[in-house]
């Protein structure tokens, strides 16, 4: 379990001031001194800037911010590539031209040594080692070198005692130590920021840092994975297309994933592919097929699908990797989705605002008219101007994620994930099929969603599930009302509205009320003021009241600036 430091125990992180030291450096020799200034953490500076002969070491001036920020998080580690590489998929948090930029992030860590490895796997499996055991030394072999290298852990290939050939995945040691350590340092860094930066405090950092601790928390636990990867493998277990590699859960620990080891060829080695005869049409048919039967028909799909991740075996058969990163939507996101790509080939512009305000989170809602201005120019662009085929679903997502953020409407982060796994795969395919035509390939997937809904079955399941909901609406309303009751005659029923909307109209109110009221005293002030110079009232200066004629002059001052403030704010 990750246990972060909570708000009052700063104290703590100068445990870790090495790091910290590290950390402010690193934030300095990429140039973002307002920060180290911002937050108040210029006295870690001294000594870190001995870490980097006081002096930056890069010309940043020549990289944008977002690449800056990219090298940032690569410099610092594991902790802060995995948080990088979530905050990719907060749109609601992150620039979209941040998120392409962090999608970049590698992990340039060097294997660790083949002792830790032994060290690790028999301290995962001391308590099967029995001689009476045929079992009991579950591996075999380990080749001593790994195959794959990661930020969290490295693979290596290994044969059970059964004779099967597997791929262990090792968690990297002293993983979750530095983990721990980084997440304390940016716990207290959150803290700051919401307590000096207020421009970013309504982002609430200190929360953002608390569910990437929990989500990373998921991903420092191969069991997990493992229970993902068995998952998936029911989804397509009937279909001959999509083979995923069979898991051992008896030789998988929260450290330690154990798997069948496959043999085959990346799916973007094409020159491989057209060498061994395999058909690249189909095998990008295959791979668009995936995840739309996980997203559309299962709703839980492979998060991190990218050229490295799918290999292709025999028969073209597709067989995807790395389970770490999956993502869930609900029955009801995913009608909302399919009814959004239909209305956008639809030029139902009305549609898709009102859709997209679903899949959206706001803190007011936008002005519609402008919304669907913008949707009808972007439909316009993609359904006038272009050939059905020559349309990217990728790029077209992508310009509905900037509509919605210019409206301040945030998708929410397992929205957005589901967006980026098409766009994957539509980047993935035409590397394969540069022909490929998304688009067309999901129409009979979106017209089965659609269909699916008015299915016997589907809409037996609806009523039931409404009258479920409505029987026990009806049983809660008398004790609901009893209790209003009890209020209403104790005193204590308070009615409160809390609506920007509600806020908005109130305060237009007050504005139009104070103005009528200014209007009422400046007509009285001229009747009093045309009196006063009528009756000639002393004292005069040639022949006319002062009195009478101050009056005029301020009820024409106030009078100009009400007639100004009305033009400027109606």
């Amino acid at each position: 379990m990750l246990n972060i430091i909570g708000v009052g125990s700063l104290g703590k992180t100068y445990r870790h001031m090495n790091r910290y030291r590290q950390i402010v450096s690193i934030l300095f020799k990429y140039g973002f001194d307002n920060i180290i200034d911002l937050l108040k953490i210029d006295r870690y500076l001294e000594k870190g800037l001995e870490m980097i002969s006081g002096k930056r070491l890069i010309k940043f001036e020549k990289l944008t911010p977002q690449e800056r920020v990219r090298l940032i998080f690569e410099e610092l580690g594991p902790t802060f590539i995995k948080f990088g590489q979530i905050l990719s998929t907060r749109p609601d948090l992150v620039p979209l031209h941040f998120i392409h930029e962090l999608e970049k992030l590698q992990d340039n860590v060097p294997p660790f040594g083949f002792e830790d490895v032994k060290s690790i796997l028999d301290s995962e499996f001391k308590s099967k080692k029995d001689n009476n055991d045929p079992l009991s030394h579950p591996f075999e072999s380990v080749e001593k070198t790994p195959f794959a290298s990661a930020s969290i852990g490295q693979v290596h290939r290994a044969i059970l005692k059964n004779g099967d050939q597997v791929a262990i995945k090792i968690q990297r040691p002293g993983i979750s130590n530095l983990v721990k350590v980084d997440l304390e340092i940016l716990h207290h860094l959150a803290t700051l920021m919401e307590r000096h930066m207020e421009d970013l405090s309504f982002l609430k950092p200190v929360k953002i840092v608390k569910e990437f601790a929990a989500t990373l928390e998921k991903e420092l636990d191969y069991t997990l994975e493992a229970s993902n990867m068995q998952r998936v493998t029911k989804q397509f277990l009937f279909n001959p297309t999509i083979y995923i590699p069979k898991v051992y859960p008896e030789y998988t620990t929260s450290t330690v994933l154990t798997m069948e080891y496959i043999q085959g060829i990346k799916i973007s080695d094409i020159n491989l592919l057209d060498a061994r005869g395999y058909d690249r049409k189909l095998l990008t048919r295959r791979g668009a097929d995936f995840i739309l039967i996980q997203v559309l028909e299962h709703g839980f799909f492979h998060g991190d699908l990218h050229p490295g991740n799918i290999f292709v075996l025999p028969e073209n058969v597709l067989c995807p990797v790395d389970f770490g990163i999956m993502g869930y939507v609900d029955h009801y996101s995913r009608e909302v989705f399919v009814d959004l790509i239909a209305a956008t080939v639809m030029q139902n512009t009305a549609n898709v605002s009102r859709l997209l305000l679903e899949l959206t989170d706001y803190d007011e809602e936008p002005d519609m008219r402008e919304l669907e201005k913008d949707i009808a120019g972007f439909t316009g662009l993609y359904l006038t101007d272009t050939a059905i085929k020559d349309i990217r679903l990728g790029k077209m997502l992508h310009d509905i994620v900037q509509i919605a953020m210019n409206h301040r409407l945030r998708l929410y982060p397992e929205t957005f994930l589901m967006l980026k796994a098409f766009a994957a795969v539509e980047g993935v395919a035409h590397i394969v099929d540069p022909e490929f035509d998304m688009v067309r390939h999901a129409a009979p997937y979106i017209r089965k969603a659609k269909t699916a809904r008015f299915s016997p079955s589907r809409l037996s399941d609806d009523v039931s599930r409404v009258s479920v909901e409505s029987i026990k609406l009806f049983q809660n309303i008398p004790k609901e009302a009893l209790a209003i009751i009890r209020q209403l005659r104790k005193g204590q029923l308070v009615l409160s509205l809390d609506s920007p909307r509600f806020d908005k109209l109130i305060s237009s109110h007050q504005q139009a009320s104070n103005k009528m009221a200014l209007s009422i005293i400046i007509a009285s002030l001229i009747i009093g003021a045309a009196m006063l110079l009528s009756f000639k009232v002393p004292p005069l200066i040639f022949g006319i009241s002062v009195i009478g004629l101050s009056g005029f002059i301020f009820a024409g001052v106030v009078g100009f600036m009400l007639v100004i403030s009305i033009l400027k704010n109606g």
